[in-house]
């Protein structure tokens, strides 16, 4: 098996909204904000290569949103999937699965793209199978009205109407789950309904895919939830399970939207996990 971190490109966001109810005296330590009180963030996707198959956990936000709509996201950098891919000798049609962590845009937006003539869409990976669970599915297709302007149509069903789209089990007892993927799931619920984090082996490590769990360093801390989180309580009682686990078995916390810190360690501490170590991806997919 070999891991590959996959950019798709770089945006911004409310620091506010990024933080919740923390003030930003407390957040901008760690997440420093500009003169629209906006933050860095990424869009980073991880690429598994593991005997013939090569998934791709997320896509990032696509390219075929309007500029009024990318507007708001303040692009920058000059990152893209394909840039990526091929910088380790991948084109997208070599993808055989593409694992959804969730089904907001900016997680699976790069998934379909518009067909040659711009009469409709496609999926922007030919030969992959889409992969969700069903729980989300449903939440996501019959959004509420908290979440809804998150689950854009145009980047969902095409994923049903092409035939691609497969949903991985749920597990009826516990959070943790093995996939049909290979790797392990942890199921959660606080951001939005059946969130899935995958945990790879990898060379004698134990790799986390944080995904919106844990979105940056910053958001280590319990109470740092998002303002975008539908159930925050929950993602608190998710958050320290979880981050316990990390410090307990030494996981690296693979982070896809932190700007500027690829991969962490965290480490139990009298004010509870803190970080220990950040690290590149070269340092640990090398």
């Amino acid at each position: 098996m070999q891991l590959y971190p996959i950019e798709s490109g770089c945006f911004k966001l409310d620091g506010g909204a990024m933080f919740g109810v923390v003030p930003k005296s407390l957040w901008q330590n760690t997440n420093p904000a500009d003169t629209n009180n906006m933050i860095d963030l990424a869009a980073r996707c991880l690429l598994i290569e593991d005997g013939n198959r090569l998934i791709l956990i997320d896509t990032g936000m696509g390219t075929k949103q309007s500029s009024k709509f990318y507007g708001y996201y303040h692009l920058w950098g000059n990152h893209s999937i394909d840039k990526s891919l091929k910088k380790y000798g991948f084109h997208r049609d070599d993808v055989t699965d593409v694992f959804m962590t969730h089904l907001h845009f900016d997680h699976c937006g790069g998934s379909i793209q518009w067909n040659k003539d711009k009469t409709g869409f496609e999926p922007a990976f030919k030969n992959a199978h889409f992969w969700s669970n069903e729980d989300h599915w449903l939440w996501a297709i019959q959004p509420n009205k908290r979440e809804k302007a998150s689950f854009l149509k145009e980047n969902i069903i095409p994923m049903q109407e092409s035939g691609q789209l497969k949903f991985t089990s749920i597990p009826t007892s516990n959070t943790l789950k093995n996939s049909e993927l290979g790797f392990d799931i942890f199921f959660a619920n606080g951001h939005t309904d059946k969130q899935m984090i995958p945990i790879i082996k990898y060379k004698e490590k134990t790799i986390a895919f944080m995904a919106d769990l844990l979105p940056t360093v910053g958001h280590l801390p319990l109470p740092y939830v998002m303002g975008y989180d539908t159930r925050p309580l929950l993602t608190l009682d998710e958050k320290e399970k979880f981050l316990n686990m990390a410090a307990t078995n030494n996981y690296y916390l693979f982070l896809e939207h932190d700007a500027h810190n690829e991969i962490i360690t965290v480490t139990n501490t009298e004010k509870g996990v803190r970080l220990k170590d950040t690290y590149t991806s070269q340092d640990i997919f090398q």
